[in-house]
């Protein structure tokens, strides 16, 4: 999926360079960064080889002029029928952040490792020290929430996480899973027996390097042992100091409720994005409880995302179907937290840039009418 998407010709003109450092004191429209004004140049996205982790200096000079047209552009951004995408100084939100659990701030939006692994989310990637490079450019934008499972290669994402970013940077948030086995690539059968879940914890912990996962999750529940028996070992674990904070993956709210009963959860995993929203129910739940709600697949999995309507849109604005995507997700809730993944370097670029898309209102319903049309 990664590895075959484009961005519009119309995207190079005017994408702004974005890194973990806030750049501008307002919000743009994509009109007023094509004009010919100052600092135009440097308000460009720059190519990936020239593109730097404080990319808060690319544009340090911005003039009064630039900083007053900005914001008085910023009210007249709703154009009648249109999405207009903003970009924003600190974020593509009024929310950048989420505590999970409580105790846990976190960006909102991470990075899902699962595409570093080989062919088959099965054995080592091709290249490794790309796989590597990703991890560390992932943290360098800002990323401090990555998600992993032990059935990613199986074993070796959480191996190359260690290999990549150990030791790990204050507040840093790795989420591992299990609960679910690899018989071979592109298979996987969950197995959620109390006796091997704790096997797990232990494994993780070790391939990790660490003393306590911060946020554990049960990869699926297992049809054949009852979950009150997987989550009651998964307690013992959190009891005994080894995670921290439990989460559920591919789950209905009247599943969370039950497993509420038995630990509290923090956050739930569930396959969502603009064009399958599946599990509405369950993320109006965890919003409704404060519980964080990751969706995998956010720009569509190895599915990708097909709308001839939400192409047009992004395509207008300079922006491609996949930053769209991020960026509905982001102003679809405040409690979601996506996670997309990628092994490409440039996608990844693409990806945290759209923190900086913001929508108002009226434009997230707008595009969820179009991709309701899908």
């Amino acid at each position: 999926m990664d590895s075959n998407r484009s961005i519009p010709e119309s995207a190079g003109h005017w994408r702004v360079a974005f890194g973990a450092d806030r750049m501008f004191p307002s919000k743009m429209t994509s009109n007023l960064v094509r004009e010919k004004i100052p600092c135009e140049r440097r308000l460009r996205l720059m190519n990936n080889s020239a593109f730097e982790a404080n990319s808060g200096r690319v544009c340090s000079g911005v003039s009064r002029r630039l900083f007053l047209r900005a914001t008085l552009a910023g009210g007249a951004s709703l154009l009648a029928g249109r999405a207009t995408a903003l970009f924003a100084a600190a974020a593509g939100n009024d929310n950048p952040s989420f505590s999970i659990g409580g105790d846990l701030p976190v960006n909102r939006l991470g990075f899902g490792a699962m595409r570093l692994t080989g062919e088959g989310i099965w054995g080592w990637p091709p290249d490794r020290e790309n796989a590597r490079k990703v991890l560390q450019r992932a943290v360098e934008l800002g990323t401090n929430l990555i998600d992993t499972a032990d059935a990613y290669g199986p074993e070796t994402d959480e191996l190359l996480i260690a290999e990549a970013l150990y030791p790990y940077p204050k507040g840093l948030v790795i989420a591992t899973k299990g609960g679910n086995t690899r018989p071979g690539p592109n298979q996987w059968v969950p197995d959620g027996r109390p006796e091997y879940l704790k096997q797990c914890v232990d494994k993780s912990l070790k391939r990790l390097k660490l003393e306590r996962i911060d946020l554990y999750q049960l990869h699926r529940v297992d049809p054949k042992v009852p979950m009150e028996d997987s989550l009651g070992a998964l307690k013992e674990m959190q009891s005994s100091g080894k995670i921290r904070h439990i989460g559920l993956s591919e789950v209905s709210p009247e599943q969370v409720q039950r497993a509420r009963k038995i630990v509290p959860i923090v956050t739930v995993q569930n396959r969502y994005n603009i064009t399958d929203r599946k599990w509405d129910d369950t993320l109006a739940y965890c919003e409704k409880e404060r519980i964080g709600f990751m969706p995998w697949a956010p720009v569509g999995g190895t599915r990708g995302m097909t709308s001839a309507a939400l192409e047009k849109v992004a395509k207008d604005h300079g922006i491609t179907i996949y930053q769209l995507g991020l960026a509905w997700l982001l102003h679809r809730s405040p409690v979601m937290l996506p996670i997309p993944g990628t092994s490409s370097l440039a996608h990844l670029e693409e990806n945290m840039a759209a923190r900086k898309i913001q929508l108002s209102p009226e434009e997230g319903k707008t595009i969820d009418a179009l991709a309701n049309q899908t």
